[in-house]
């Protein structure tokens, strides 16, 4: 599946809140959930600030888009995330039965869509998505490199 334009607007917001948490000193990954067209929810990274290791971006979003929607299932909504999700915020992807996950860059150290396992792909679970990656993976690998680049 190739990315649309909606798609590539929807991921800019998704960058703007990776940008956010660079400015904050977190890992600027960045997550929104869209549902009829429309941002649900927006988040950024956070495990810094609530001294929380599940804090991720997608985690953090989801729960948001879950409370705004009234059900644990955010059933056909959007998942957009600047970069490749864990394994964690896979599962939580699956678990709120997202009906598709749009990415930027691949996570080659702890990507669960590919990367490092294939997570989405094992025969056991019980939730199919759609997936579109390397949605503006360049500036999602800009922002990392940069955030890393300025700790060294």
């Amino acid at each position: 599946m190739q990315a649309t334009i909606a798609d590539l607007e929807f991921m800019r917001v998704a960058l703007t809140e990776a940008q956010h948490a660079a400015q904050r000193g977190e890992v600027p990954v960045g997550a929104v959930v869209v549902a009829d067209g429309r941002v649900v929810a927006r988040a950024s990274n956070r495990t810094i600030a609530d001294c929380d290791p599940t804090a991720h971006a997608e985690i953090l979003v989801i729960r948001d888009a879950a409370k705004i929607c009234g059900n644990h299932r955010v059933l056909g909504a959007t998942l957009y995330v600047t970069i490749e999700p864990c394994a964690m915020c896979a599962g939580a992807t699956v678990q709120a039965r997202i009906g598709r996950l749009v990415y930027g860059a691949d996570d080659p150290k702890g990507g669960a869509v590919k990367s490092c396992f294939s997570i989405f792909e094992h025969p056991q679970i019980n939730h199919r998505l759609e997936i579109i990656s390397g949605v503006l993976a360049e500036e999602s690998v800009a922002l990392l490199r940069d955030f890393f680049a300025a700790r060294r």
